[in-house]
């Protein structure tokens, strides 16, 4: 019996520990913030979207194999004889209660269903791009920096230029007018392979790894040189501030000074960029994704917007909103890890 009682108030403790913890508040607010930030986008959205001339069946009027009766017919039975604020209350309404996001009209399946296709291909781009990008970026960031105004910080500075003053679909475009010309060394559209479900395990993992190379140097190369220029400027302001002259003048190696004291005072705001570069690799995924025929949420939007597929734009640009904020919710909790003395509450 004591044993017992001794357990239930260890878990007890253990439990007010973690509600009165700051990361525990800190998520609850910002799971607060971010349903009222939900709220707000998906009203805006519906407004836009709303505002727009004609509707999905608009289209269908075109058609002369189908009579009005039929587009009247389909016009109830998607809600579109309904006012805006009928429309978008039974569509909030629905998810509340049954988390239905709708049925799309062009696919006449759930919209869930065909998100949950999708999401995965978008992520793998984002997060390979994502890897990549921050792999380089940053020693190179670190290069140009210590080596500032030297010949490979003027190469790595071109460079940066380079890349930001192309936009993403010309890069996209010049990359496959170079798959056309060595092919079929490089695929040039889809996730995989006509034979992908034949090959063994590795052979899926290689397959549709061949087929990211292109759109991932695509969606990159923006960002890329942009974080580059970022890291070589903050790394820069840290060289220059009196407790790295102090360090030297103390006579530590200078690695250690680059590497040990400044790098890590540099790195905070290069966090803090990690939520909202994973939200233009995002948005970027959409050119790269309809370039390169990838199979991911972008060209789904794109092809949600053409149609006029009301409910399947809705959500997508509601995941959307939802992977930017998660994005920056773990940029905010890396900040807190890579540096103790920042509390959450400063970073609200």
């Amino acid at each position: 019996m004591t044993t017992t009682r001794i357990s239930v108030e260890t878990g007890r403790d253990w439990l007010m520990r973690l509600v009165t913890s700051e990361t525990f508040v800190y998520l609850i607010k910002r799971l607060l913030q971010a349903l009222l930030t939900l709220l707000l986008a998906s009203a805006l959205s519906f407004l836009i979207i709303q505002l727009a001339p004609g509707d999905y069946v608009d289209t269908l009027r075109q058609n002369p194999k189908i009579s009005p009766e039929r587009i009247e017919e389909l016009k109830r039975q998607f809600g579109l004889d309904r006012s805006w604020p009928e429309q978008y209350g039974l569509w909030l309404w629905r998810i509340l209660t049954k988390g239905d996001f709708g049925t799309s009209f062009v696919y006449q399946r759930s919209v869930a269903s065909l998100l949950w296709e999708r999401v995965p291909a978008t992520l793998l781009l984002a997060i390979a791009s994502l890897v990549i990008t921050w792999a380089i970026a940053i020693p190179l960031g670190i290069i140009a920096a210590v080596q500032q105004n030297r010949s490979s910080d003027r190469i790595l500075q071109v460079i940066s230029y380079a890349g930001q003053g192309f936009p993403s679909f010309i890069t996209a475009l010049f990359l496959l007018i170079f798959a056309q010309n060595t092919s079929p060394v490089f695929p040039v559209g889809g996730m995989t392979s006509i034979d992908h479900a034949e090959l063994s395990g590795l052979g899926k993992f290689l397959d549709i790894s061949w087929h990211m190379i292109l759109p991932t140097i695509a969606l990159s190369i923006t960002s890329f040189a942009g974080l580059q220029r970022f890291a070589r400027g903050q790394l820069l302001d840290v060289l220059r501030e009196d407790y790295i002259q102090t360090a030297r003048a103390k006579g530590l190696p200078e690695n250690r000074v680059i590497y040990v004291h400044a790098l890590r005072n540099a790195i905070n705001p290069l966090i803090t960029l990690l939520g909202f570069d994973l939200a233009s690799l995002l948005s970027g995924a959409f050119i790269a994704e309809f370039f390169f025929n990838w199979p991911g949420l972008g060209r789904l939007t794109i092809q949600a917007v053409q149609s006029q597929d009301l409910y399947l734009l809705m959500a997508s640009l509601m995941m959307g909103a939802v992977l930017l904020i998660i994005g920056n919710l773990l940029a905010d909790l890396m900040l807190k890890a890579s540096d103790p003395r920042i509390t959450l509450e400063n970073l609200n």
